[in-house]
């Protein structure tokens, strides 16, 4: 469904990873959702434990729970959406059809719907190894929980020096306190045998 020319409402339903990337085979497919499932469990618990930090920054916060957030939902599809859907390759889609779902638990594919063909046509002779080929940018088909997860990641990447830095401050302040207190006490060590030295006889 064409909403707008850069931006249609596309149905299909991904075996694998964001933007259409996959795992071969039935283990694959079981070894990335139960990967899914152990991130999710792993994130979770990072995050519970920088919400306790005060010095944690909320972007950081916000970053992994759009991560969290979007694995969350991919693990829903890929958990339930084969047991309770039919088949839909060459039709609608049932729910709860009365002979099972088209797959088993963790087996599922997760549904893709957003589409961005924001440039399509062929390209200039003289663009490197492509030159001449019919491009379409972006041709991956996403969703919603994909868009949640790619945005969590890059705020991380463009932002991490500061994201990071406040994290990193108790470390390095530890480290002055301590080298502080050796230079105190090598100082008083010092003051105390030069007051014995001085001692008269």
């Amino acid at each position: 469904m064409e909403i707008f020319p850069w931006f249609h409402l596309h149905f299909i339903e991904n075996k694998g990873m964001a933007f259409g990337l996959q795992l071969g085979g039935e283990y694959g497919k079981l070894a990335l959702s139960v990967f899914r499932i152990v991130a999710v469990f792993g994130i979770g618990y990072f995050l519970k434990r920088l919400i306790k930090d005060p010095k944690t920054s909320w972007g950081l916060v916000a970053s992994l729970s759009f991560i969290l957030a979007g694995a969350i939902g991919n693990i829903i599809d890929s958990t339930f959406y084969g047991l309770i859907f039919s088949d839909s390759v060459g039709k609608v889609a049932q729910f709860l059809p009365v002979e099972g779902g088209y797959a088993s638990l963790l087996h599922g594919k997760v549904v893709d719907m957003l589409y961005f063909p924001l440039y399509e046509g062929f390209l200039p002779e003289n663009v490197p190894f492509m030159g001449g080929d019919y491009f379409i940018f972006f041709r991956p088909v996403f969703n919603i929980a994909d868009s949640a997860i790619t945005t969590g990641v890059l705020f991380i990447i463009l932002f991490q020096r500061s994201f990071f830095a406040q994290l990193d401050e108790p470390k390095e302040t530890a480290v002055l306190e301590k080298t502080t207190l050796e230079e105190n006490n090598n100082d008083n060590d010092e003051g105390t045998a030069t007051k014995i030295l001085e001692k008269p006889m």
